[in-house]
């Protein structure tokens, strides 16, 4: 995991990342994360990109549907971690401490 700037985009925190994905397949990633050097990136790595396109592309990008229907997972544990009040209002000033709370979240959710 990492924390970026809340105006920060989304593909510019998967730069942040993306030297440290693990093996994998595939991706799955909302529109925000559509860029053509992510998914260049991700194709040299030999996982295949499920992103779906901008509306403002002007070529959209195919991508598996049906592999995307897999996403809610992760909105999921997303809403998961925002029941926490302390992590949806974001309480904390300190980044780090903030971080902190979310693994700590994160931790109760993986156990329960």
């Amino acid at each position: 995991m990492t924390l970026t700037e809340g105006q920060t985009s989304d593909y510019r925190g998967a730069r942040l990342m993306l030297a440290h994905l693990p093996p994998a397949r595939e991706m799955l990633a909302d529109k925000g994360y559509d860029a053509d050097w992510l998914r260049k990136e991700l194709a040299e790595r030999g996982i295949k990109a499920c992103i779906p396109s901008r509306a403002k592309r002007k070529n959209p990008v195919p991508h598996d549907a049906i592999l995307y229907k897999q996403r809610h997972k992760i909105e999921i544990m997303f809403g998961r971690l925002k029941d926490w009040r302390r992590v949806a209002t974001r309480y904390d000033r300190c980044a780090h401490t903030f971080f902190s709370a979310i693994c700590i979240a994160a931790t109760v959710i993986f156990w329960l």
